[in-house]
């Protein structure tokens, strides 16, 4: 007999995508750079290897790298030290471990709806209750500050926030950050800000919440900007008080993250030339992505500012999960919207990570199936998009 919490969550969207897809799909659903790690990056690995750091490290990360991640947010808070600093293994387990440290059975989570699958889960795992606030395409899919200032209780614990963000590409400016601050703040709430995509961006830089909030827990990966996805590596940035109680729950789940590729992501920091470049291959595959989506009948799309997902609506009458098997049928992986949320449904997440062949013959699947659902239907073209009626909808909200 299994837990109950091993009940309550189930397998990613995503992943039940991938892992039946027929073979040769053209594949614009699992997000991941389709680019090799830079070469002075697979050389410190290997050298690493070799040389024999293949030993349990701190559990903390070693100094050094901490110490270099440290001094890339001095920027923001000058203070900064690698005592702020945790290296994990992979941004997956730095949410969790944070999960795990800050949120008591009962607490309720202010989570985006939609956002990343992991969010939601992970308060569940820790006793809590994940309670989703809206981000839709009429706001450009930023959070709705009055919407939030309703669905808080005296239970709310935390925040999560993702700009730039997982499934949507929306970037949160300058002055949302400054609201959500403030917001925060008024309700003594912690904010766990992922910020794995901050420097895949397009039309303006990712702001960080570091340096805004003296209550915000920072959690970042190298698995998108050094095309290290398979390493698992990432880190967490937070007051230290805070710090040291996430890396005892770190300590728990896997004692220390792998020394080689630590090495070898810290020879990656010396030079973000590798990653500029991958980025300007993703902005125009962007561009590419959003002008055919727009030439295609029944859908309609906010342009991402950052990360490498669009997240188009559909009119069709079907549901996500429908237009996905679909559309996989035809050898087109997506996932389905409502994989990332309720407020997901009636979307499609599509990664540009894939080469602009790929894209072009993906998009050219996906035109075709939207032109049989169109004659079908007369050509309607996409319903207006409205917002959800605001509320608090507690009820929703809570693990089923």
């Amino acid at each position: 007999m299994v837990a109950q919490r091993a009940r309550e969550v189930e397998i990613s969207g995503i992943r039940k995508m991938f892992e039946s897809a027929p073979p040769r799909s053209i594949n614009l659903g699992l997000g991941e750079p389709d680019f090799d790690p830079p070469p002075a990056v697979v050389e410190a690995l290997c050298r690493a290897v070799r040389e024999g750091q293949n030993h349990y490290g701190p559990s903390a990360g070693i100094p050094a790298l901490r110490e270099k991640i440290a001094s890339r947010y001095r920027d923001r808070e000058p203070s900064t030290s690698r005592e702020n600093v945790l290296v994990t293994g992979s941004g997956t387990e730095a949410l969790m471990a944070t999960a795990l440290a800050l949120y008591d059975p009962g607490d309720e989570v202010l989570v985006p709806n939609p956002g990343f699958v992991l969010y939601a889960p992970h308060a569940r795992l820790a006793g809590a209750v994940p309670v989703p606030y809206s981000l839709t395409p009429a706001r450009q899919f930023l959070p709705d500050l009055d919407e939030l200032e309703g669905l808080v209780t005296g239970k709310t614990r935390a925040l999560v926030v993702n700009s730039p963000s997982n499934p949507t590409g929306a970037v949160f400016p300058s002055a949302t950050v400054d609201r959500l601050v403030a917001f925060a703040d008024r309700h003594d709430l912690t904010i766990i800000s992922d910020e794995v995509y901050e420097e895949i961006v397009y039309d303006r830089p990712a702001v960080s919440f570091w340096g805004r909030s003296d209550r915000a827990v920072i959690v970042n990966s190298f698995s998108k900007t050094l095309a290290t996805t398979g390493w698992r590596i990432g880190f967490v940035v937070a007051p230290r008080p805070l710090a040291v109680e996430i890396n005892k729950l770190h300590y728990h789940i896997m004692a220390c993250p792998p020394t080689p590729a630590q090495v070898a992501v810290l020879a990656g920091l010396a030079s973000d030339r590798a990653t500029r470049a991958m980025v300007a291959e993703f902005r125009r595959r962007r561009d590419l992505v959003v002008r055919a989506l727009r030439g295609i009948e029944g859908l309609a799309v906010v342009p991402p500012a950052g990360a490498f997902y669009a997240f188009p609506r559909f009119n069709w009458p079907a549901s996500s999960a429908e237009v996905a098997g679909a559309l996989l049928a035809r050898g087109l992986i997506t996932t389905p919207g409502d994989a990332f949320g309720s407020l997901g449904a009636s979307h499609l997440r599509l990664s540009f990570a894939a080469s602009r062949d790929d894209l072009r013959r993906g998009l050219r699947i996906l035109a075709d199936f939207g032109r049989s659902f169109s004659e079908r239907a007369g050509g309607a073209p996409p319903s207006p998009v409205r917002p959800p009626p605001r509320g608090r909808r507690r009820e929703a909200a809570r693990p089923r």
